[in-house]
């Protein structure tokens, strides 16, 4: 999985991204996921070091089904919130201190 960290104005903002997505572009109706764009471009790292900081973060973008079942197996992610686009989930998570 691909990570980038961001510093945003409410606090740490996480990017994971599977890196078989990175580079392309889904849509589907009015929805579209765009993995081309460089918000989406981080380091590759291992599941131990993205777990970590995806529990330090205060916002994530979860983009793939690795990085988003990762969400779910941490107790972040609402299954029922995920949206599909192309049978790709994505999820965005808010985490309340």
């Amino acid at each position: 999985m691909i990570i980038s960290v961001k510093e945003s104005p409410h606090g740490l903002m996480v990017v994971v991204t599977d890196k078989n997505i990175l580079g392309k572009s889904y849509s589907e109706g009015k929805a579209q996921l765009d993995f081309t764009k460089a918000f989406y471009q981080g380091n590759e790292e291992n599941k131990e070091k993205i777990k970590q900081l995806m529990l330090e973060a205060r916002h994530l973008h979860l983009s793939g089904k690795q990085a988003v079942n990762l969400g779910i197996e941490l107790g972040l992610v609402n299954e029922k919130k995920i949206l599909w686009v192309k049978e790709i989930p994505h999820a965005e998570v808010i985490v309340s201190n």
